[in-house]
């Protein structure tokens, strides 16, 4: 198998080539030679829940990802960040300026291994860790309890399962056969305990929900709404993972995490693509016309980042507002490029 850009691709000492991940925007089945984890990272969870690889990667809450993660460009350090992370099973922290695609990189994996749709948590100053796993919907269940003994005059208990749901984090740590790509967004804007909170379940792989652990035994095995809208079997209340997740977290670098959360983590930092990358950047996702006709414009682009933060995404915006069927006259091209490239870092003018 070449690489997408036709290079022969790299070999290990023993003839064969390393990385499960390439980067390349083709899906593989390579995620099945993936070699078992260190002792100190085997999980044994269960019963086990096959995954669907099948399912479509396109995420909900941002249309139009899947052609983004076909067209990713991964450097060699990050092919190589993203294969550690898969043989160590750790999550892998992924800093840089925004813009860079560090989101981007969760379902650029997630598509290229057939990994089925990421598991996307967006975290907030308020972000806790029981966000992440589940929520559980208990006056819901107690208003259909009500209702159930005024219309039979019977009392009854809805089924449990039907009022809890798990979250990203609880869904990706379900005891699957293949690993869920889990995308844990701008963790630098979190309270400054929730990295400390992550600890024990990223060492552990597991975590107990207490509604259902309290449960008789005749309700031993309660079967819970997930978030991809699936229900899947909970035994005593546990959850526990089969295959570590691949967990991308990403970070602007608005604050510092504390050392113990760092080294449960492996360390990426995107730098922002260079004048080529940008040029198939746009060409992958606006077609090759456009990156020729605009190339004066990403080499202007290219240009205006070194002097402040700018995103791939503003020339992307650009150079398709000028190549879109109803294009602007140059009266109004200037003026608009000139707003939609305006560096991020600038103050907005009084």
């Amino acid at each position: 198998m070449t690489d997408n850009d036709g290079s022969t691709p790299p070999v290990g000492v023993n003839g064969l080539d390393w990385r499960i991940y390439r980067g390349s925007g083709q899906p593989h089945d390579e995620i099945l030679r993936l070699p078992p984890p260190p002792r100190w990272r085997v999980f044994e969870g269960g019963p086990l829940i096959e995954s669907q690889p099948g399912r479509p990667v396109g995420p909900v809450h941002r249309p139009g990802i899947d052609d983004r993660a076909k067209a990713y460009l991964a450097s060699d350090e990050v092919v190589e960040m993203v294969n550690a992370a898969l043989y160590l099973r750790r999550p892998l922290l992924v800093t840089g300026k925004p813009g860079t695609g560090k989101s981007t990189l969760a379902y650029s994996i997630a598509y290229e291994l057939r990994l089925g749709p990421v598991l996307y948590w967006p975290i907030t100053s308020r972000s806790t860790v029981q966000d992440g796993l589940y929520g559980y919907d208990a006056i819901g269940r107690l208003q259909e309890t009500n209702l159930q003994t005024l219309a039979t005059g019977a009392a009854g208990i809805p089924d449990i399962g039907r009022y809890l749901n798990l979250a990203a984090l609880g869904t990706a740590l379900l005891p699957q056969a293949r690993p869920r790509v889990l995308l844990i967004d701008e963790l630098d804007k979190s309270d400054i305990d929730l990295p400390n909170d992550l600890l024990n379940l990223f060492e552990e792989g597991r975590f107990i929900i207490p509604e259902l652990a309290r449960l008789p035994d005749e309700q031993s095995t309660v079967h819970v709404m997930t978030a991809d809208g699936d229900r899947a079997p909970v035994v005593r209340g546990g959850v526990s993972c089969r295959a570590f997740p691949i967990v991308v977290i990403t970070s602007n670098g608005e604050r510092e995490f504390p050392p113990a959360f760092l080294r449960r983590c492996l360390r990426l930092d995107i730098r922002p693509p260079g004048e080529a990358e940008l040029t198939k950047i746009v060409s992958a996702l606006l077609g090759a016309e456009a990156a020729t006709e605009n190339s004066a414009l990403v080499h202007d682009f290219a240009e205006l980042r070194e002097r402040g933060d700018l995103a791939t995404d503003q020339l992307l915006n650009a150079v398709y507002l000028v190549t879109s069927g109803l294009r602007p006259p140059d009266s109004a091209r200037e003026r608009l490029l000139s707003a939609l490239l305006r560096q991020l870092d600038t103050a907005r003018p009084e």
